[in-house]
Parts: structure tokens; sequence; C-alpha cells
């Protein structure tokens, strides 16, 4: 069903409240663990049921209406209908419908009434983790799948799914979160010198999809910094703690982050294949750009993992090297020990100097009742340390040669 198809109802202008209500957070490891288990409970389901995760914001919705010489946005959260209504009455202009929450399913269920959406489709927006696709249904639409990523303050990669309808003059999009990286394409909408405004609304699905790919540079930027200075920390004095737990989560992160990049550069690919009644030649062109970035990405990712395999066998082997130093530090030690051992413990023996009859044994350590014994023992003794040290010195084994 066509949402423009009604017969036209007055809509009120609003001026746009893109502010983050009070309330909203970021995916946390909350988000995620609710997630797991509203999929464990939906196991065994029918194909095409609807289920909210727990803990899902509410909707809100925005809506921005333009052409080359006209342009509207506002909120329209808790006033479904008159969005309907702004939608019909201007069916001139192209709409992007900007939906961000899943917490109402009466909500969802009349909007995949109203836009004529499959409840698999439903499926894979509410689920929220699919991988980055593009079907085509009724009359030549797409549905779109996009992952957005970004390096948190936390270093890890946090992806949000946006799904894209394609309507006759309008886009619809789903995200589960408040916050996204699509704010510099809403300000191209609101520039009037801005082209997207006069391209057809299939640019806009291109556009939407061409800023997730930028996106993903500042997220490989901020990564490829942080492997550096992971690689600076390797060497430093003083080593952070728990650095090989870093570096192994950084890995895991980069191979994340591949497979997210590699669904995006095949979902490119297929809509390049796609035949011209669908998508025309002219927006193929951008298309072709945006596959090139989605190679770029990949190939940045592909670098970055062998980077962190390096940077693995780097930390392993700088470790064995400190060990070898601490190694070689107490071996030193217990050498310059050993012949003064060796020497208290044959002066440690109870020797007699003379026998029971009161003779006297010459041969029985006379240094024992000599003067100068004692001071002769211990200039022995350091005269034996003093030789060691030269003769380790001089191999290089008290320095770092």
């Amino acid at each position: 069903m066509n949402p423009l198809s009604s017969s036209p109802q007055a809509a009120p202008n609003r001026s746009p409240a893109l502010t983050e209500p009070a309330g909203a957070a970021p995916y946390s490891i909350a988000d995620r663990e609710a997630t797991r288990l509203a999929r464990e409970q939906q196991v065994g389901q029918r194909p095409g049921t609807l289920n909210i995760r727990p803990g899902a914001l509410k909707p809100r919705l925005f809506l921005m209406s333009y052409s080359d010489g006209n342009f509207t946005e506002a909120e329209y959260t808790d006033r479904y209908d008159e969005l309907l209504d702004q939608l019909r009455q201007h069916s001139e202009l192209k709409h992007w419908i900007d939906v961000r929450g899943y917490g109402n399913l009466a909500l969802i269920e009349r909007m995949m009434q109203d836009f004529g959406l499959h409840p698999l489709q439903m499926e894979d927006v509410l689920n929220d983790y699919q991988r980055a696709k593009i079907d085509v249904f009724d009359d030549n639409r797409l549905f779109m799948v996009s992952r957005m990523t970004d390096f948190t303050r936390s270093l890890e990669i946090d992806d949000d799914q946006l799904s894209i309808f394609t309507g006759p003059n309008y886009v619809l999009t789903f995200q589960d979160d408040y916050d996204d990286c699509l704010d510099s394409l809403r300000t191209r909408i609101r520039a009037n010198f801005s082209n997207l405004r006069r391209q057809p609304v299939l640019y806009l699905a291109y556009a939407l999809t061409d800023v997730v790919l930028d996106h993903y540079y500042p997220t490989m930027a901020a990564i490829g910094d942080y492997i550096e200075d992971l690689e600076e920390a390797i060497f430093a004095d003083q080593r952070p703690r728990r650095l090989l737990n870093r570096i192994l989560r950084i890995k895991k992160d980069v191979v994340r982050f591949r497979r997210l990049v590699y669904p995006e550069r095949d979902k490119i690919a297929e809509i390049l294949r796609l035949p011209e009644e669908i998508m025309p030649e002219t927006l193929k062109i951008f298309y072709r750009d945006a596959y090139d970035h989605a190679i770029q990405a990949l190939d940045l990712a592909e670098s970055y993992r062998d980077n962190i395999s390096s940077l693995t066998d780097l930390y392993m082997s700088d470790q064995g090297n400190r060990m070898n130093e601490v190694m070689k530090v107490l071996t030193i030690i217990s050498t310059i020990f050993i012949p003064l051992s060796f020497v208290v413990g044959l002066y440690g023996m109870n020797f007699q100097h003379v026998d029971e009859h009161g003779h006297i044994l010459p041969r029985n350590m006379p240094e024992l009742y000599s003067p100068w014994g004692y001071p002769m023992v211990l200039l022995v003794m350091f005269s034996v340390v003093a030789m060691q040290l030269y003769y380790f010195y001089r191999k290089g084994w008290l320095t770092n040669r």
C-alpha cells in the first residue's frame, strides 16, 4: 500500500527537534546481552514474527521533505497520523522518513501495513543484526541494510544497523539508536544549493550508503592511531598493564570490521548488476564510486589485520628479550657468588689445628690460626669478584651491546 494514495489532509510544519532526549544511552554490554536473550526466545518461531528487543528505545519519527526549491523538516514523535498527512499532502516532494528506536510494536506493525513492507523484511529490521544486503520487492522497490560503525571511547568497534526502504517518492529508514553518523547528510539536504535535492529519490538511498561507507574511514583512522600507540607502548620502559589483552582485543575488532565491510562490498556489487528499470545507469555511476570506497576500506582492514598480527609477534619477541635480560642479570649474580660460596664453604669446615694428644697438624689450614687469615680470605674473595666483573665487561655482558 502506498501511504501517499489517500486523500490529503493538512499537517502543520514544525521546527526540527533533533536533540537527544534525556535517558538515551549508547548500545552497551547489557543491550547486547538483552539482544542475545531475545534471539534465544525467538528460536522456532514462525518466519516473519516481529519481536521487540527488551530495552528498545521509544521510536522517534523525523520527516525531511524537499525538492529543488522547497524544504521542510519536523519531528513527528507520537504524531504518526500527522506524518502520513504530510506525505499525502505533498506528494510532489521527496521525503525521508527517519525512524529511530523500535520500542513500539503497534507503531511498527502499522507502518509495515501503511508502507507495504513484508513481514520478513521487518523481522530483519527488528532483529537488528543483519549483514549488509539488498532485496528487490514490489514495484521495483528496494530494501537495503548497511552497518554504521564507530570506534568508541572504550576502544571497541560499535556498529548499528541502518535499514533502508525506497518508495515512489520517499526513503524510509530504521535504526535502533537515536545517534548515528548521518548528520552530514542532513546538513546537505538542508542546504539550498545542495545537488542532492535536485536528484531523484533513489539518490538519497545511495547517499545514505555512501555516508555509511565514508564513516568507515574515521573508524579505521582511529584504529590505525591506536595500533601505533600500542606499537610504541611495546618498546616503552614502563609498559601499560595487560598490553597483550589490548592487542588481542583490537585484533578482534579489526576482524569484526572486516566482516562488516565484506557484505557491504558485495551489496554494492549486486546493486551494479540490477537492471536499468530498477537502478538507472545515471545512479550506477555513483555506486561504482561507492564500490571503490568499499574496496579501499577492505584493503585498510586487511592491512591493519596484518599489522596487528605482526604486533603480536613483536610483543612476544620483545617479551622474550626482556626475559633474557632478566635471566642474564640473574645468571651473572649467580656466577659471581659460586666461587665465593666455595671459599666460605671451604673455610666453614671444622678443622682442628692440633690432635687429641696436643700435636700440631701442619697441613690442616694454617690460615685458620693466622692473624691475617680473615683479611686475606676477604681480599681473595674481592679479587675473584673483580676479575669476574672485568671478564663480563670485556665480553659485553654488563652493557646493552
